[in-house]
């Protein structure tokens, strides 16, 4: 329902905080790849996560620790591993 709520006025910007934490593999990629969407239309997305594969999606990855930046990478987005082993392709910007 959060989701709907934040897309709903289709914002130029979008602050996830931990988008599929309480959500099974399924729809946990449902919500990235709406969010993977909407950036290619447009939308900046910044998203905290503790979730590797939900990183994996970004063209960005800041890693903080104590409230300090110790580590940055930019990197096109590569296929993404789905649970069930195939792969999603989605590409980078």
């Amino acid at each position: 329902m959060a989701v709907a709520r934040a897309v709903i006025t289709k914002p130029d910007l979008i602050l996830a905080d931990e988008p599929t934490g309480n959500l099974d593999s399924r729809n946990g990629e449902e919500v990235m790849t709406l969010l993977t969407d909407l950036n290619q239309q447009g939308t900046t997305i910044i998203m905290v996560t503790h979730s590797a594969m939900d990183a994996d999606y970004a063209h960005r990855i800041i890693n903080l620790f104590d409230g300090q930046i110790v580590s940055e990478e930019n990197h096109e987005r590569r296929p993404i591993p789905s649970p069930d082993g195939e792969e999603n392709e989605y590409e980078g910007n």
